[in-house]
């Protein structure tokens, strides 16, 4: 009776360990699944920034433009766009670093 006892307990932690790396398995995956997922809001994030220095490329040509016509005001709007871009790029070197 007591070889009895001793083989369920045996089964039972054998059950316990493989109930452990069960759990371990899904938590990897779900880590591997949220990692995908981010990777496509990442992948979304760099369209849209895309998109935005397509509009600010498109922008300055048109500024530049004016500006080689010897228009004053599209000057002045132009090195207030150049000094405004430096200063939120340092901004956000220095926020991220």
């Amino acid at each position: 009776m007591a070889e009895a006892y001793d083989r369920e307990r045996q089964n039972n932690d054998s059950l316990s360990a493989l109930s452990a790396k069960v759990s371990q398995l899904r938590s990897v995956t779900i880590d591997i699944y949220d990692n995908a997922r981010d990777q496509g809001v990442l992948d979304s994030t760099t369209e849209t920034f895309s998109t935005m220095g397509d509009s600010l490329r498109s922008s300055a040509r048109r500024l530049g433009t004016m500006a080689s016509q010897g228009n004053r005001v599209a000057i002045f709007k132009l090195a207030g766009i150049i000094v405004a871009t430096v200063v939120v790029l340092w901004w956000i070197v220095t926020f991220f670093w």
